[in-house]
């Protein structure tokens, strides 16, 4: 290690490059450009192979360190001609060059084994994975964009044209291009070996829990117009999700709308049978459950239309010409279904500013890791993928519910588990009637479910978040016709509320389990 290093900021020529790389797209264009401004070109492999077939002159590794590649192509750049050639300070290690027949590298192009696509298979074993973890490549382009005072790295095809028009134009790279590439290399090899370790690791939460994501998209603006955003995904990820969604029509999406559309496509999920979600920042306004996709969406927008203004609206089948020209009747900024008929698609059409989002078949939400900044570092935790079945349901009061408020129970749970807290839903045939989210008070949370459900709550089903810490929630629904209630339980005041119930005849059960959503 120097002792006091200085690095080149002038530009440089390109005299020689070595070229390796999986991806070859748009390879054979680029070397022949390289070739035709005299720049020696050397190759490994694949690499080689491919450009020989298109009469590029080359010279291949193994030829120019006099060492095959072995061992099924591990072993092949990971020779000190060819780590000399990129590492040496032109300015202070020519003699060791000389004296060792180190030809210096002034152009690395590589990029790497594709380690993130091959483990999202439903295949891939930790052997297929670890067979996929490049060697070579990541010694190079760290090499390369180390030293990037002597030498430009390029590891994106999309890159090719700033190297040849910078050639073609001065005949040198400039330090500016050598240090964004720079930059761009070890950002690359940095989430490249964040997925490996989070691949291998014995555990979610463990003692080293690190993120890599790539840009999907920068935004105009993010929650207001002052405020930077961009999207990121996962590298590799080719689910079915919003990011991911075939955009049929409408403008770019904005923050607010892909946290909105995620929301409701990840409450979507909860249901197997025919289903509709309404979502407004990024809370469920109406949901319901059916057999016909347009009566589920009649019944969703019924629970809230002033709310459904200017929301997302998610179906899990093939959006029809029917329900198209019901959702057309109302302003929504997004409609999200896995398929659109083509005549749904001919109405929707005529809104240009409406965003249409095709997102395929998908099922049941996946447990995944959930991510919140907070000052001075993160939060992470498992999404809750918890579902509740009959047989995990307490009745605990006098009156028993019916079988079919049972069943209406269930289905208010899963909608709840999307309802930011303190939440309060109140449902009804598999439809919810009036929701109350987000409040620092519980009874207030009721207040605004009662409100938003009109005067008609009989038989329906009243479902909490969390425990209720007096009995004043059951008084306050007393004589209004609910028929049942669903909660937790778990307070020190558990028979007072149960208390409550048996005195205004109401059934309650308790799940041993909450839904906080924060």
């Amino acid at each position: 290690m120097l002792d006091n290093p200085t690095l080149n900021q002038n530009p440089i020529q390109i005299k020689r490059a070595i070229i390796s790389v999986y991806d070859k797209t748009g390879v054979i264009e680029f070397a022949q450009a390289l070739n035709n401004i005299g720049v020696e070109l050397l190759t490994t492999g694949g690499t080689a192979k491919a450009l020989q077939a298109a009469d590029i002159t080359l010279t291949d590794v193994s030829d120019y360190t006099q060492f095959p590649e072995i061992m099924d192509g591990r072993v092949k750049t990971i020779n000190p001609l060819i780590a000399g050639g990129i590492l040496g300070l032109r300015d202070q290690h020519a003699t060791d060059a000389n004296a060792n027949n180190i030809k210096w590298i002034d152009l690395v192009v590589c990029n790497l084994y594709p380690f993130p696509r091959v483990i999202l298979q439903e295949d891939c074993d930790l052997a297929l994975a670890l067979e996929n973890v490049d060697i070579g490549g990541p010694t190079m382009i760290r090499s390369a964009a180390k030293n990037t005072g002597w030498v430009c790295v390029v590891i994106d095809p999309d890159d090719y044209s700033t190297i040849t028009n910078e050639l073609n134009s001065s005949g040198e790279i400039s330090f500016e291009t050598r240090q964004r590439f720079s930059a761009k290399a070890f950002g690359r090899t940095a989430q490249y070996d964040t997925l490996i370790h989070n691949f291998l690791k014995d555990e979610d939460l463990s003692e080293d829990f690190s993120l890599t994501y790539i840009k999907h998209s920068k935004m105009r603006y993010g929650e207001n117009p002052h405020q930077h955003a961009a999207a990121y995904q996962n590298p590799g990820d080719r689910s079915n999700n919003i990011l991911n969604a075939k955009i049929h029509q409408g403008k770019k999406l904005s923050y607010n709308n892909i946290m909105d559309a995620d929301a409701a496509l990840s409450c979507l999920k909860e249901f197997e049978q025919t289903a509709c979600v309404i979502v407004k920042h990024t809370n469920p306004c109406g949901v319901a459950e059916g057999n016909s996709l347009f009566d589920v969406y009649v019944r969703a927008f019924d629970t809230d239309s002033l709310s459904a203004f200017g929301g997302i609206i998610a179906l899990n089948r093939a959006c029809t010409q029917e329900v198209a020209r019901a959702i057309s009747d109302s302003f929504v900024e997004i409609v999200i279904a896995p398929t659109f008929d083509p005549n749904a698609l001919d109405i929707f059409s005529k809104k240009k500013n409406l965003r249409v989002l095709e997102v395929g078949k998908f099922s049941s939400g996946k447990n995944k890791m959930e991510v919140r900044n907070v000052d001075g570092g993160i939060l992470v935790q498992d999404t809750d993928a918890s579902t509740i079945q009959l047989d995990d349901l307490k009745i605990v009061t006098d009156k028993k519910p019916s079988t079919s408020e049972l069943n209406t129970m269930l289905f208010g749970w899963k909608v709840l588990k999307h309802v930011k807290s303190n939440g309060i839903i109140i449902v009804r045939d598999n439809a919810t009637v009036g929701i109350g989210a987000g409040q620092v008070s519980r009874i207030d949370a009721v207040d605004i479910a009662v409100k938003k459900s009109g005067k008609n709550l009989k038989g329906s089903v009243l479902c909490s978040d969390a425990f209720f810490p007096f009995r004043d929630s059951i008084d306050k629904i007393a004589g209004k016709g609910i028929a049942a209630v669903i909660q937790p339980g778990g307070s020190m005041r558990d028979e007072e509320v149960i208390s409550a119930c048996n005195e205004h005849e109401i059934a309650m059960v308790f799940t041993a389990r909450r839904c906080f959503k924060h």
